[in-house]
């Protein structure tokens, strides 16, 4: 009887410690600490991509700027320096736009998945909301990043000039009024929630996708670690970059304009003088930053997240 006894209370012990699970709770600015860090690195590439973006329609030459040359010229004519230029309206950008979207996305997720692992649908839609909530954040200093990064580009008498984030803050305001804070918001929503449904819910699914299947032709199981990490954020840049293209090319147009420009005139002109061509101007410079800068924020968030785990292991629950 006593075996008996025995026996039942190691299968309810058993049966209890199965449905325990770990709940890890991470800080919701994490995510945008992650992306600063990253931002930090590529700041040179999203520099050269606004460049890319803006120079026609701010200097009306009817040249194709490679890369390359926006990048010689910059080092040429300002030196390696000025690359940082707009650093300040990046890290704010980050510790809004990104800290708002990752931050929220973690917390949609976690609530999804509470009864086990949640549809790809539902993280993509999730990843949606959390975008354009980031995007209404982020709007302001996304701005100000533009006008500061392609300042270079245009005439002296039409530049912002703004010392760093904060002054260009206060000088926006000052000059546009609190309407100015929300200019160009239609088509950067449209780019936030695009960019967050193609880079943080498909960097998901991918890592779903790796884990789930067996790598083709060397036929090698991955594990959770930094290589599945860093393929996943490759192909998540690869599609956020095609996904996003179009509303970034007018974002960056509109928030460099001068006065009151509506988006349907910025893309009726630039259809009518360039070709619809120009809707994936800049996508190679784009890539080259998105595509380290996805790796990166995705790297630096995993870290991050894991020495917090290290630091504040999860508390287990029934």
């Amino acid at each position: 009887m006593q075996a008996k006894d025995s026996d039942a209370s190691l299968v309810q012990a058993t049966a209890v410690k199965t449905t325990m699970a770990p709940q890890q709770s991470y800080p919701f600015w994490l995510g945008g600490v992650g992306a600063t860090m990253a931002a930090c690195c590529t700041h040179p590439l999203d520099l050269t991509k606004v460049r890319m973006q803006t120079v026609h329609s701010t200097s009306g030459a009817p040249s194709r700027p490679s890369t390359f040359s926006i990048l010689r010229t910059t080092i040429s004519e300002t030196g390696v320096k000025s690359l940082y230029t707009g650093l300040t309206a990046s890290i704010m950008r980050q510790m809004t736009y990104s800290l708002v979207r990752l931050g929220t996305y973690e917390k949609m997720k976690a609530e999804l998945s509470k009864d086990g692992q949640a549809p790809a649908s539902h993280l993509f839609l999730a990843a949606m909301v959390a975008g354009g909530l980031g995007g209404m954040a982020g709007n302001p200093a996304d701005i100000l990043l533009v006008r500061m990064t392609s300042d270079f580009v245009r005439p002296p008498s039409e530049r912002y000039n703004y010392g760093n984030a904060v002054s260009g803050l206060v000088t926006l305001v000052k000059e546009e009024g609190a309407q100015g804070l929300s200019r160009g918001i239609g088509t950067n929503l449209t780019r936030a929630i695009l960019m967050n449904g193609s880079q943080v819910g498909s960097y998901d699914l991918f890592k779903q996708i790796l884990l789930r299947n067996r790598l083709p032709l060397i036929d090698y199981q991955m594990e959770d670690g930094l290589l599945l990490h860093s393929l996943a954020s490759v192909a998540a840049g690869t599609f956020a970059t095609t996904v996003t293209a179009p509303a970034d090319v007018l974002r960056s147009r509109l928030m460099a304009a001068h006065g009151n420009t509506h988006p349907l005139e910025v893309l009726t002109t630039a259809l009518r003088e360039e070709g619809p061509r120009f809707l994936f101007k800049g996508w190679t410079p784009a890539f080259i930053r998105l595509g380290p800068n996805t790796v990166l924020m995705f790297i630096f968030f995993e870290q991050l997240k894991k020495g917090w785990r290290t630091m504040f292991p999860a508390d287990y629950i029934l």
